[in-house]
């Protein structure tokens, strides 16, 4: 016998178990090396008005459908461009978001940038990297109206598993799954 469950369903299944599978601050580097049976994350894009609220890993396996997903969402806007967001960017962000502790999505302001895209923001400004984790999709600059920018960062520094940039001016936070660093600490 055959049991097929649709993303839907699987929905259904762990809106239940949200609440009791939240980690505390202490089992941060936990969640993104694989402890709980699910990864979900809630993000809007602040540019084109889409958003999402998926669950996109279970129990050791991603589900390409909801990648598909988190991959048009946070396309170049600009040109439409669509690339495979590195998951390892999302578990970073789906990570940093459950010890805020906030239902709250996040306000997505930049995912993957084209090279073109990239080039245009860099000629205005000198806080855009030549070589960018954006133009790779390994990357994603993030906001919430419930939570400062230094908790948001905080959050993201705990997880210890890419770059983390706080622009408290602009009033977002950069995460990345390239090599653990920071700036604007």
């Amino acid at each position: 016998m055959t049991f097929e469950l649709s993303r839907r369903g699987l929905l259904g299944v762990f809106a239940a178990t949200s609440v009791a599978a939240a980690p505390v601050m202490a089992n941060a580097f936990g969640i993104i090396r694989g402890a709980g049976d699910y990864r979900r994350i809630r993000m809007y894009s602040g540019r084109t008005g889409e958003s999402i609220d998926t669950v996109y890993w279970v129990e050791g396996k991603y589900i390409r459908d909801a990648l598909n997903e988190i991959n048009v969402l946070m396309r170049d806007w600009r040109t439409g461009q669509v690339i495979g967001i590195d998951p390892r960017t999302i578990d970073v962000a789906a990570a940093s978001h459950r010890l805020l502790q906030t239902n709250e999505p996040y306000m997505m302001l930049s995912g993957y940038r084209s090279p073109k895209t990239n080039a245009m923001l860099r000629a205005r400004s000198s806080g855009v990297a030549r070589n960018s984790l954006h133009t790779k999709g390994k990357a994603a600059d993030l906001r919430l109206k419930s939570r400062s920018v230094g908790q948001m960062y905080k959050a993201a520094m705990t997880c210890k598993a890419g770059g983390v940039g706080k622009y408290t001016r602009s009033n977002f936070v950069h995460m990345d799954c390239g090599p653990i660093r920071n700036w604007g600490g």
